[in-house]
């Protein structure tokens, strides 16, 4: 099939989708965009771009032919095969694709497009898998909001493997997020087909921010679109399912028009995912069918929910020092222990000094930090799965994304001073190369650092280099000021709400999630729900399981933690079957899940509620 035309779709033609009073019985006003159609068969597939199993075990990317001109399929499968390996644990011990998951070849159509949400300032991906077996007999659409910042294939891992196999369409959005970079210093952006282009080129840039004069480093959406994505995920699931519709009609166009109606709708998602899909749960109109939701970042008030600026900017203050009073044979090693255990020791000594902590020795002041966590909620569970946030410098690098994000800054307008750039070996930055702009798009995991773009931090000064820096972002919080008043705002327009009442919602959470933990977050939104009166509200916690699937391919992280995609595509089963009235929703369950300690995962560590 021949690609067709690209275009944006506008803010007049989805004016319909914030919000829908009565169940759609028409297709949405997406109607009119051409979408960009790509076939994948004969070699190549929906699922995995035609790696396969081994081919994403792969240590190494996929290859290009010609890496100064990596062609939109060389991308497409290498964003693949960087989605799944940021999600689900691949390796040969961990138990994907023998005791659950799903690789097998699914050929079909992709159809994907530039959306925008009406007052929004830039678009946001959205892309529909239509599998060549599309069970016309029961339309089915899962919507996949990414996970994380991720590219539009951010929950392929996710969705695809539930979805594809049973001859459902899967709608993926990158909610406003995404690795579509823009290189300040060579002024190029990312086209809709994943390749590189000139900002002054026209065309299809999925992110084309004005820049200010003297602009340098990279600019990415989450941080400089403008927007504060979050306060709208649910309506970029909403869209994502929209414009779904459409594209079965033109995938199908003997069958159409495809309906809310006559259409089943199911959103799942993991960890900021998790959190969007319980955004669309609180919409109204009946076009949503059911919610399965893992490990959601979303924020409610009261009933001890936190936002995420607010226990990320206090775990990379404290957490740091607090790791020291845990035995370290009761934690995951970070990477490079020996190295990063100094750092440690000196946060709690500059901590100490800030008045952050107490104690006159670094044993007391670890005690003092973990404490005070202790205090604000932090579990034992989330503090010692803490560790990889820690070791990577991911609470940093989270806060200073949204603090930009909910404040509405733009490139150069970082209360805190912080920017993003290619750097040297001593984090002086510099320009980015060809074949780092080539491959961001593919390989990045839509916040720095990582992949070549790190973190400029002008407040850098010794003895704890970082620690200027999150004291400028936690003030952000707590502090006074129009910046704060700013970001707090911006946090304020992400508050969840209950979900439409009758929608089942299925919400799963690992016990030992360190940087979503459910003290915060999953179980304030399910005690929230209950007060609201929202009955079909589920919760399933997995003991040992933590945020990232992906790590438990390390040793010492999958001999302790147990998946939960398992649980997830579990969840999906039951409200499948609730759906057809096969079955009950399923109770509250605490699930005996375990880690696979020195062997391989047996399907006895993963019982299933």
């Amino acid at each position: 099939m021949p690609r067709l035309p690209i275009l944006l779709l506008s803010a007049a033609v989805l004016a319909a989708c914030g919000s829908t009073p009565e169940r759609s019985t028409a297709a949405s006003g997406a109607a009119a965009v051409e979408p960009r159609v790509t076939e994948h068969r004969d070699g190549d597939d929906l699922l995995t771009a035609g790696l396969g199993l081994d081919g994403l075990r792969a240590m190494a990317p996929p290859a290009w032919a010609d890496p100064t001109n990596p062609t939109p399929a060389e991308l497409r499968r290498r964003a693949i095969w960087s989605s799944w390996r940021g999600i689900a644990d691949l390796s040969p011990g961990g138990g994907y694709g023998s005791l659950y998951g799903s690789v097998q070849a699914v050929p079909g159509r992709e159809y994907s497009a530039l959306a925008r949400l009406p007052g929004a300032r830039h678009p946001h991906r959205v892309l529909v898998q239509v599998p060549d077996a599309f069970d016309l007999q029961r339309r089915c659409v899962v919507v996949a909001p990414a996970s994380g910042s991720r590219g539009v294939y951010g929950a392929i891992a996710v969705a695809a493997p539930w979805a594809l196999p049973r001859g459902c369409a899967v709608a993926y959005t990158d909610k406003g997020a995404g690795s579509d970079y823009v290189d300040l210093d060579a002024r190029t952006g990312v086209r809709l087909d994943g390749t590189t282009a000139p900002l002054d080129g026209g065309g299809d840039l999925a992110f084309a921010p004005e820049l200010p004069e003297g602009a340098t480093g990279v600019a990415f959406k989450h941080a400089h679109s403008g927007d504060n994505p979050e306060a709208d995920w649910g309506r970029h699931v909403k869209q994502a399912a929209e414009f779904a519709l459409d594209v079965l009609g033109r995938a199908f166009p003997h069958a159409a028009p495809f309906t809310f109606a006559d259409t089943r709708v199911i959103a799942v998602g993991i960890s900021n995912g998790g959190g969007a899909v319980l955004r669309a749960a609180e919409l109204e109109g009946d076009w949503l069918d059911a919610v399965v939701a893992g490990e959601p970042n979303v924020y409610v008030e009261g009933h001890g929910g936190r936002p995420l600026y607010d226990f990320a900017t206090e775990a990379a203050l404290l957490q740091p020092c607090a790791l020291l009073h845990v035995p370290a044979d009761e934690l995951p090693q970070p990477p490079l222990r020996a190295q990063v255990e100094p750092l440690w020791q000196a946060r709690c000594a500059s901590a100490a000094a800030a008045g952050l902590v107490e104690g006159a020795d670094t044993a007391a002041q670890a005690r003092s930090a973990y404490d005070r966590l202790r205090a604000n909620g932090w579990t034992d569970e989330a503090i010692r799965a803490g560790v990889p946030s820690v070791g990577f410098d991911l609470w940093r690098s989270v806060a200073v994304t949204y603090a930009s994000a909910y404040g509405r800054y733009g490139i150069g307008e970082h209360p805190c001073g912080f920017a993003f750039a290619a750097q040297n070996p001593d984090f002086t930055p510099r320009a980015a190369t060809a074949d780092e702009r080539n491959a961001w798009w593919a390989d990045a995991a839509g916040i720095p650092p990582g992949n070549g773009v790190g973190l400029v931090d002008s407040k850098v000064a010794p003895p704890d280099f970082t620690l200027p820096g999150l004291q400028c972002l936690r003030a952000l919080y707590d502090g006074q000021g129009a910046d704060a008043g700013r970001v707090r705002a911006g946090i304020a327009a992400t508050r969840a709400a209950a979900p439409r009442p009758g929608l089942p919602v299925l919400v799963v959470h690992g016990t030992d999630d360190g940087l979503i933990p459910p003290v915060f977050t999953s179980a304030p939104y399910v005690a929230m729900a209950r007060a609201a009166g929202r009955d079909q509200v589920r919760y399933w916690q997995g003991r040992s399981g933590e945020h990232f699937d992906a790590f438990l391919a390390f040793p010492a992280y999958g001999a302790r933690h147990a998946p939960m995609l398992p649980y997830v595509y579990a969840a999906l089963d039951r409200v499948e079957a609730y759906l057809d009235g096969r079955a009950p929703l399923p109770e509250d369950a605490l699930i005996p899940a375990s880690g696979r300690g020195l062997g391989a995962v047996e399907a006895a560590q993963l019982p299933m509620p």
